[in-house]
């Protein structure tokens, strides 16, 4: 059996950006794979922490697993929900890791250049980020990594410390993650999913934005939301059409469309493509998510704390059974045991 594996930091509630861009696509995954295959999904608390918390980070992981649920994940045997925390062996080998990665492959990825912006002031949480991803994926044997296409440079890395340990001790102590272009086959997207800034469509929807109508919070009333959408930008072309790079914002539509109603996106470009009334399509994506949205908070307000408490216990006796093995053959390895 395979593993499909996947994190979500918990440091705020979610945009429609990661619902749509993550937790859906997650969960119709799991849905699809789950009774042939091992899915692992797991709340990214040690990830959570490089930023400063509000005292809000265990409602939030509550509210996240809810929101799993209430997307319609189906919950089977081989469906394993843990909190990143409570497996101590995933620390202990980040450790072990950080004595095979290099200072040259961090200082160049993109989220340190960002959030750390190469500066000396940034905490080690920052640059050291990339290794606690590799561990979180190679103390599962992980083969599919569903993550966004800002994430696939991490994935590269995990693979490079995994040949590189493998070549060291001439064992497969870790199993290869494939490579991107696999990985976004497998999520049935070319660069993965981005959903854009409703206002400013050249950066991806982000909780942090100033405006309000710039995203949408999963917490939104549906009403509410349709609006926003009703006032995104588009463009000036004249008729509608699927380019990412030169057209984000009707693009971002016609994306929205397509992850809200589980509709290839090749069927909602052709459906759209060449008509020039973006007032239609503005009409359409407001009405689907306002539905989507109605639907959702009805589910969620069903689910309990008791019922995800449960789900987390069971998943974490066996992700620690699971981690622990990994993390002793990589010990004997380094001599350690």
């Amino acid at each position: 059996m395979k593993t499909i594996l996947t994190g979500i930091r918990v440091n705020s509630e979610l945009t429609m950006g990661n619902f749509l861009g993550a937790l859906l696509p997650m969960t119709r995954l799991a849905n699809k794979y789950s009774k042939d295959n091992h899915v692992n999904i797991f709340v990214a608390d040690l990830h959570t922490i490089i930023a400063e918390q509000d005292g809000a980070l265990q409602d939030n992981l509550l509210m996240l697993i809810k929101m799993y649920l209430a997307a319609g994940l189906e919950v089977r045997p081989n469906v394993h929900i843990y909190r990143q925390s409570y497996v101590p062996a995933t620390s202990e080998m980040t450790w072990i890791l950080n004595c095979v990665a290099t200072m040259g492959e961090l200082g160049r990825m993109i989220q340190y250049k960002e959030k750390g912006k190469g500066e000396d002031s940034c905490n080690v949480g920052i640059f050291d980020y990339p290794v606690l991803m590799a561990t979180d994926i190679l103390l599962f044997d992980a083969n599919y990594i569903p993550v966004g296409q800002d994430q696939f440079q991490h994935i590269e890395l995990t693979r490079d410390i995994a040949v590189r340990v493998n070549h060291r001790f001439d064992k497969e102590i870790f199993t290869i993650p494939e490579k991107t272009a696999e990985q976004a086959k497998f999520m049935g997207t070319d660069d993965g999913i981005r959903i854009r800034d409703l206002v400013n469509p050249e950066k991806k929807m982000s909780k942090s934005a100033k405006s309000v109508n710039s995203k949408i919070m999963m917490t939104d009333d549906p009403k509410a939301a349709a609006k926003k959408i009703m006032s995104a930008t588009t463009d000036s072309f004249g008729e509608i059409d699927y380019d990412l790079k030169e057209r984000p914002g009707i693009s971002n539509l016609l994306q929205i469309e397509a992850l809200v109603n589980d509709r290839p996106l090749d069927e909602v470009v052709a459906e759209w493509k060449g008509k020039s009334n973006y007032g239609d399509l503005k009409k359409q994506v407001a009405g689907s998510v306002e539905k989507m949205l109605t639907a959702f908070h009805e589910k969620l307000a069903k689910i309990t704390d008791e019922e995800v408490y449960e789900l987390m216990q069971t998943g974490e006796k066996y992700a620690n059974e699971k981690a622990n093995k990994k993390l002793f053959e990589l010990q004997k390895a380094f001599q350690l045991r």
